[in-house]
């Protein structure tokens, strides 16, 4: 009500909303209260993801794609900008390139790996999941230096205080199984902290 009334005093000119659970996206949507939807759409989408923008198109409603580069573990910026622009028919074109390179990420990143988001934080121990969780695709994706830094090992050292709570995992809206994530992560770190290449 409150917002109605300030769009209709010009105060704002358009309503959007922003969220990363579909079935939020879907009940945003459905209410057509929202003139956007803001929403996490890389070249990772899985077929519900792309429906929800068919369906926000239907609703005549903007869809506003964040997370492109999937807080950072999509590296190539080409491929991921070719992979959005192709549903508005803009260029750039995508080549057979980036579509092998879209192919190869999908491949190795789709399913069970944290995006960062942070819906999990704050946790009761002190371990910063948004990034613990994704560490060992941190460290294969992106300059792995800023990993390893005495700040850092310390930061994944706080995953052996783990309460087990599991306030992360119902929190997740991926529905990832957030501690044993951060196990898997933790025993990759160390073992390349001992030495094992990557």
């Amino acid at each position: 009500e409150a917002r109605m009334k300030a769009k209709d005093k010009g105060m704002i000119r358009h309503i959007g909303i922003t969220n990363h659970r579909l079935n939020v996206a879907h009940e945003a949507i459905d209410s057509g209260l929202y003139e956007t939807l803001q929403f996490p759409f890389c070249y990772l989408a899985t077929d519900k993801d792309l429906e929800l923008v068919q369906d926000c198109k239907k609703a005549g409603m903007g869809f506003i794609a964040m997370k492109a580069l999937s807080g950072g573990l999509i590296n190539n910026s080409a491929a991921a900008y070719a992979y959005l622009a192709q549903f508005d028919n803009v260029l750039p074109v995508l080549t057979p390139e980036l579509q092998a390179v879209i192919d190869h990420d999908r491949e190795e990143l789709q399913g069970e790996f944290c995006r960062g988001c942070g819906y999990c934080m704050p946790c009761p121990a002190g371990i910063e999941i948004n990034n613990c969780a994704r560490m060992s695709l941190m460290i294969r994706r992106a300059p792995s230096a800023a990993q390893l830094t005495d700040e850092m090992q310390a930061k994944m050292r706080k995953i052996e205080e783990c309460l087990h709570c599991g306030r992360c995992k119902s929190k997740c809206p991926y529905g990832l199984d957030t501690p044993a994530l951060l196990e898997k992560n933790y025993k990759d770190y160390c073992e390349i902290l001992a030495g094992k290449a990557y």
